[in-house]
């Protein structure tokens, strides 16, 4: 069976695929796939949304943790490939984002995610409404 053809994100970065992110196979091992789309959230914020993503955990004491995950593996990605690692704004809500990740090898998908992320503070571990500042850069971004 074919795999789906690949969603191209406004936002995305290429990645080699190394020993490190393989099982025996040499193919991705899975969770290596969720490390992957969760280090690119953390460049979205530094690189397109312009808030460094130290600063907002470490000073700003706001994190991001996951709320919901729901994983799609279409294709396997092999050690020594260059897959590009993307995302999108699928919806902006008063305390949670959710966003649609996937990895692609040229047209063919090679997985899909689609997360809903809350904002809180790190110190109580309650959900916040969406920092104004981050607020502004999703809208931006997402429009």
């Amino acid at each position: 069976m074919k795999a789906p053809s690949a969603t191209v994100h406004p936002f995305e970065r290429e990645l080699r695929i190394r020993f490190a992110h393989c099982d025996p196979a040499g193919i991705v091992f899975f969770p290596q796939y969720l490390v992957m789309v969760n280090n690119l959230v953390e460049d979205w914020v530094t690189d397109a949304l312009g808030v460094p993503y130290a600063q907002l955990i470490s000073q700003r004491r706001t994190g991001l943790p996951t709320a919901a995950l729901h994983c799609e593996f279409t294709a396997v990605s092999r050690m020594g490939e260059d897959v590009r690692l993307g995302l999108s704004v699928e919806a902006l809500g008063r305390k949670s984002l959710t966003l649609h990740l996937g990895c692609r090898q040229g047209d063919e998908q090679r997985m899909s995610v689609k997360q809903v992320l809350v904002f809180t503070n790190l110190d109580t571990h309650q959900s916040i409404p969406v920092p104004d500042d981050l607020r502004a850069a999703i809208e931006k971004f997402s429009s």
